[in-house]
């Protein structure tokens, strides 16, 4: 095998694919990226056994061959060498040698026959959506995945295809994180549930363009596919929420508020809330809401502090307790200058609502005040 390729080329393609390199594994294989050639195109491959990326790229390809070389090693080295052309070679010895200007390295390599295929994927629905929207819908949901291993289901994210709208939605037990987007096709509706880490490595391959991938499941696998790109992934098993049941329709307080003023409100509070002596220990802010004014204030060992915000209210006065992170990770990635906020009572959940728009909703379950 002998290559020659740019760096700025060669690191793109191995900033994609090392992000399904498996890092603690009893198979050294799974270490590694996988280097196949054909004609003039160079394809990496790495996969561990729940991910699987592949990324081609053009190349100068002199000589074919395939390999499979440590995929830290590999990388760090190609991201440290001088911005030009990289030689790589596969030598009699099985050693990949890395040729650039003055630098030379040798690495050792491993089969290509011992890497595992990629499972081989039957699709049986599909959708092509604009890589920027889908980077829109992620980033507006995948903060409210569970952490949680003991609910596997809520690590991932429902994408839910119904009536030619994509329904993304994420829920940890204390929140939930709703986006939808109409389609530009017609569209089987179907479910899936696709794990949070793989959307958050799908978020940092695909481009904030117009560019389109398609999204195809089988039954226990789904693929994200793009131009010179693929990602396979495994699928969750299990039933998720059922979403629409439990996110109120009705409100007995209801809030009109400018949203970047009641951001920086969270914000500033949160220095209060957060910066507790217990770390353990997570103190609620307390927001109440007054004819045409919302108080937001938290009391701890640390001190005091409230913030006053003047509002359009419909409905009841209220009290009530809430986590500020689980409010200020919505209000961060909600575009709209205005906000509707929708309270129940002081132990029912809020929802913060678009004004005009059906696009997105999150709704965040109180934290019971102490007396």
């Amino acid at each position: 095998m002998k290559i020659i390729c740019e760096k700025d080329k060669i690191l793109k393609a191995l900033n994609s694919v090392i992000k399904a390199v498996a890092n603690k594994t009893t198979m050294p294989i799974l270490e590694g990226i996988l280097i196949q050639t054909n004609e003039n195109e160079i394809k990496f491959t790495s996969y561990d056994l729940e991910l699987g990326i592949e990324y081609i790229m053009e190349a100068q390809v002199e000589e074919q061959g395939n390999t499979v070389v440590n995929a830290t090693m590999f990388s760090e080295i190609i991201r440290k060498l001088p911005d030009t052309e990289i030689n790589i070679t596969l030598n009699e010895q099985n050693l990949l040698v890395i040729e650039c200007e003055g630098s030379l390295y040798k690495l050792a390599t491993m089969n290509p026959e011992e890497f595992p295929e990629l499972p081989k994927i039957n699709i049986e629905n599909a959708i092509t959506i604009e890589q920027n929207t889908l980077k829109n819908m992620i980033r507006k949901t995948i903060f409210a995945v569970s952490i949680e291993e003991n609910r596997p289901i809520f690590t991932g994210c429902l994408f839910e295809i119904a009536n030619n709208k994509l329904n993304v939605v994420a829920v940890d037990g204390f929140r939930l994180a709703w986006n939808s987007t109409k389609l530009n096709h017609t569209a089987n509706n179907f479910s899936a549930v696709i794990p949070g880490k793989t959307l958050n490595e799908v978020n940092k391959i695909i481009l904030d363009s117009f560019e389109t991938i398609t999204i195809g499941v089988s039954k226990n696998q789904a693929l994200f596919e793009m131009e010179n790109c693929k990602i396979v992934t495994r699928l969750l098993d299990g039933e998720f929420l059922n979403y629409a049941s439990v996110v109120p329709k009705v409100w007995e307080t209801r809030v009109r508020a400018n949203k970047s003023s009641l951001q920086n409100c969270f914000e500033r509070i949160s220095l209060i809330s957060a910066s507790s002596i217990e770390k353990e220990k997570k103190y609620p802010v307390k927001i109440s809401i007054d004819i045409g004014k919302v108080t937001i204030s938290c009391t701890n060992q640390t001190g005091d502090a409230k913030e006053e915000l003047y509002v359009t209210t419909e409905g009841k006065n209220l009290e009530a307790g809430f986590n500020p992170k689980y409010f200020l990770d919505a209000l961060k990635v909600i575009e709209d200058e205005e906000i509707f906020i929708d309270f129940g009572s002081n132990i029912s959940p809020s929802v913060i609502r678009a004004i005009d728009n059906d696009e997105y909703s999150y709704m965040i379950l109180p934290i019971r005040l102490k007396d």
